[in-house]
């Protein structure tokens, strides 16, 4: 069974969370995953991300939404994604998706689907009007973010560098909520 929650400050603390997500991060990045890393994935690298991220959850600029795998055995967060504050008063009415994840073992079940929706109600319940988010070009994403109703406002040219001679653009989207 899948279940989705917002993790609070204190939760952002907890070690057996920190590593499941390490290990959500680390598998969907060696799956080609576009999370901020390509393969060959060094664990250390995306253990200091993952960390930088939780401090922010744990200082309450960001929110953090999980997705959590139960069996018999327990759960484990096995997806993620964080709403990143801007930190200004002027841009306090949306966040920046990222980091927006489901391990492998789950793609293609409309799971990352109902992770997103359980970001826009998060979104929804910290009173904020419109998401923002970047996709790596190439790897198929904008239009899984269209049909969620996102809206592209923007393409930087070359802006990754995902490896040696391959440039790909970032495009940005945005959805009213």
């Amino acid at each position: 069974m899948l279940t989705t929650r917002v993790v609070g400050a204190g939760s952002a603390e907890d070690p057996a969370l920190r590593e499941d997500l390490l290990r959500t991060w680390v598998e969907v990045s060696e799956a080609g995953g576009s999370v901020g890393f390509v393969p060959p994935v060094d664990p250390a690298a995306v253990a200091v991300a993952l960390d930088a991220a939780l401090q922010r959850v744990r200082a309450g600029a960001d929110a953090l939404v999980v997705l959590e795998e139960q069996d018999g055995g327990g759960r484990r967060a096995v997806g993620m994604a964080v709403l990143a504050s801007g930190g200004s008063a002027i841009t306090a009415h949306w966040r920046t998706v990222g980091r927006l994840m489901v391990a492998p073992h789950l793609q293609g079940r409309g799971v990352g689907r109902r992770l997103l929706e359980a970001v826009h109600d998060a979104a929804r319940d910290l009173g904020l009007e419109q998401l923002s988010l970047a996709v790596r070009d190439g790897q198929g994403l904008q239009p899984f973010y269209e049909r969620a109703g996102y809206v592209v406002v923007g393409r930087h040219p070359g802006a990754l560098r995902v490896g040696p001679g391959d440039d790909r653009d970032e495009v940005r989207l945005v959805r009213r909520l």
